[in-house]
């Protein structure tokens, strides 16, 4: 090292650090994301959620696909600390998911979901009768004016594959520390 120096100091050449590469691709990735950064989202471009909630004796959960202009893809597995019916993790996965893409500038939205509850509710082709899916219907609809275009269909599950199985594992109380854990912290949404 000293040898270096020594012949490189005639060229008056000076060393300086690289800083943190960690820290620079995190600020690349959020750049990359935000509505503002280079790549901007147009206005018209429709953006596709999946979502699906699952419940059983190990606990509930959501999984949440969204799927952007450019290539943006954000899978979410969110397991609840909280006991939760099926539809009630369904809803709590929909909301989730319309959270999400508010946050990244979705305008233009398509929701898949293999729920006919759920999707029947939100459409105004059932009623909530019960007081807890009233209160997610009513976030819902709030919610959705949020954004400039929003549809809400129902698919098969074979069809919502990727957001099945991550509501699956989120629920199954496994897979590591990839899940993000969300409290319930008021009794309505």
């Amino acid at each position: 090292m000293v040898r270096w120096a020594v012949e490189l100091s005639e060229f008056d050449i000076q060393y300086e650090s690289r800083g943190s590469i960690k820290g620079r691709v995190y600020a690349d990735f959020v750049a990359e994301l935000s509505p503002g950064g280079d790549q901007e989202v147009e206005s018209g471009s429709q953006w596709l959620l999946s979502v699906d909630g699952s419940s059983n004796q190990q606990g509930s959960g959501a999984g949440i696909v969204l799927e952007g202009p450019n290539g943006v893809l954000i899978e979410q597995a969110l397991r609840f600390a909280f006991k939760a019916s099926n539809n009630q993790a369904k809803y709590k996965a929909l909301i989730a998911g319309m959270l999400l893409a508010k946050e990244m500038g979705a305008q233009n939205l398509l929701v898949k979901s293999d729920s006919q509850l759920i999707t029947g509710q939100v459409s105004g082709e059932f009623q909530a009768k019960d007081p807890q899916m009233a209160a997610y219907l009513r976030y819902v609809q709030l919610l959705k004016g949020a954004f400039s275009a929003l549809e809400l269909v129902h698919v098969p599950r074979e069809q919502n594959a990727r957001a099945d199985l991550l509501a699956k594992l989120a629920s199954s109380g496994k897979g590591g520390r990839q899940r993000t854990v969300i409290q319930e912290t008021l009794k309505s949404p």
